[in-house]
């Protein structure tokens, strides 16, 4: 083998056309949706979270303790982003992942069993997650300049 194809897993095999590649491609490539989307709903989960954390701390703050205990003015907001960041982070690595999987996916020697080689990135579930990322960013955003 040359340097070019150790460096290239695609170039060590080649897939040929048969219902079972097929298939077998179809698989993977569900499977990558399903990962895709359990990082989604993840960040989702971190982001919303993150968001009601600094709203109910906030409300707890204005309220009388027996105990006299109090917290920092800044821990509900400083909590609040972090986990509103690591959402949005997750989210832009995993959608990275996946569109880096789905362009190999589409690559020879896959290229003959792929579904959609024009355009591989224009799926409902990236898009769904660009739009979730702007959320998020806004979400982050607005709770650095509200509660500062």
């Amino acid at each position: 083998m040359s340097a070019t194809n150790e460096n290239n897993p695609a170039s060590r095999f080649t897939a040929e056309p048969t219902a079972s590649n097929h298939f077998s491609w179809i698989n993977t490539r569900l499977g990558l949706e399903r990962t895709f989307m359990a990082w989604i709903r993840t960040a989702v989960s971190l982001i919303g979270f993150g968001f009601t954390i600094v709203q109910f701390f906030q409300r707890l703050q204005g309220m009388e303790t027996n105990s006299g205990r109090t917290m920092r003015a800044e821990t509900p907001r400083d909590l609040g982003l972090a986990l509103i960041a690591t959402g949005i982070g997750a989210l832009v690595i995993s959608s990275f992942q996946y569109r880096r999987m789905l362009r190999y996916l589409a690559s020879p020697p896959f290229d003959t069993l792929a579904i959609e080689s024009a355009h591989p990135i224009r799926t409902p579930v990236f898009i769904a997650a660009a739009v979730l990322t702007l959320i998020g960013i806004a979400a982050f955003i607005s709770v650095f300049f509200r509660f500062m």
